[in-house]
């Protein structure tokens, strides 16, 4: 079973989970990758092979009540279990620990082994979307777990190990400390000045305009300030939600196809590349608190992260903002490269083709 362990000199968690390294791994066969096809025939994702795969705990069917779109299923090598208590003890005055007690689950975007989230419709989107709010509100609920994260690992070097196009929910008893900062310092802007952090950010990226890559009524995707890596992007929303479950389902269709142009343009921009992206919520503790704005952060593994970003925490980008929002405008609107995709009356639907 997993331990989560607290590093004693930063206070942060760390799991351990000696199971995960039983995953298989399609990308470490020397020479000789499968095939998308050949892949598909005993690929666990892929319909057909449904036994293959642990327990299922959702499924979306979309128009079709005989055939799924999206299945959920508890992930076959997982970080944390949903099993006893996470009762802390300690070894020492130093050393302090609990059970792995959390939750790892897959989301299988697609029935088809080769269509990734960039190739799709925006409706499929949205049924990975609904997914996704349906796991969070589920986890959310168990008092044993504090903090839910959804997240997608695209490509060999993003670290997922199987090709077929799926994501993660993670639940655990515990909220990060990269997360309780953020809150910490959304907290002080509350205090010093009454109003959210992440609006205030979204307003004055409006203002700005120079980062911001798509605008519609209800979302923003833009560049931000102190970009860590080259093209991270942010799709914020307009109204203040601090939880991803608070989302409303007209807000999901919405959602969807920002979400979709902006990983489209990111494929025909940078040529289909290895990625991540998280979905940040509040922890549920503070989901009715106007702190914190939910959010959606896609990272292109476009850098390479080194010694001394490791070791200082201080990351090394190549390319400014303002820089990369401006080619993503071309990409994504070039008969008006200068105007942000889906402002002032420009069409915001999905593309390029």
């Amino acid at each position: 079973m997993s331990v989560i362990r607290q590093d004693p000199t930063t206070k942060e968690w760390v799991i351990l989970a000696p199971a995960r390294g039983k995953r298989p791994d399609e990308f470490k066969q020397p020479g000789n990758r499968q095939s998308r096809q050949a892949a598909s025939l005993s690929c666990p994702f892929c319909p057909g092979n449904e036994r293959m795969t642990p327990v299922e705990l959702e499924r979306f069917t979309g128009d079709r009540a005989e055939a799924w779109t999206v299945r959920v299923i508890a992930n076959k090598f997982p970080a944390l279990v949903l099993e006893g208590q996470p009762r802390r003890s300690e070894s020492g005055p130093l050393f302090r620990e609990m059970a792995g007690v959390g939750s790892h689950e897959v989301i299988i975007e697609t029935p088809i082994h080769d269509r990734t989230i960039a190739l799709m419709e925006a409706v499929e989107v949205e049924h990975i979307l609904q997914a996704y709010q349906s796991r969070y509100r589920a986890l959310k609920d168990d008092s044993r777990l504090k903090y839910v994260i959804v997240f997608k690992n695209h490509g060999e070097t993003a670290g997922t190990s199987l090709e077929h196009p799926h994501s993660q929910v993670v639940a655990t008893p515990i909220a990060p400390m990269l997360m309780r900062r953020k809150y910490e310092v959304a907290m002080t802007h509350y205090d010093d000045t009454g109003r959210s952090l992440y609006q205030d950010l979204v307003d004055e990226e409006l203002r700005a305009q120079v980062r911001v890559v798509i605008e519609t009524d209800m979302f923003v995707a833009f560049h931000p300030f102190a970009s860590r890596v080259s093209f991270v992007t942010w799709i914020v929303p307009k109204r203040h939600e601090p939880s991803f479950g608070q989302v409303l389902p007209g807000e999901l269709t919405a959602l969807s196809h920002v979400f979709l142009r902006t990983l489209r343009g990111l494929h025909h921009a940078l040529g289909d590349p290895d990625f991540n992206y998280i979905l940040h919520s509040a922890p549920k503790e503070d989901e009715s608190k106007a702190y914190y704005v939910w959010h959606l952060q896609i990272l292109p593994r476009v850098n390479t992260i080194a010694g001394f970003e490791l070791g200082s925490g201080i990351y090394v980008t190549t390319m400014l903002p303002e820089e990369s929002a401006a080619y993503m405008r071309t990409v994504l609107n070039p008969s008006e490269p200068d105007q942000p995709a889906g402002h002032s009356g420009v069409s915001a639907s999905v593309g390029p083709e």
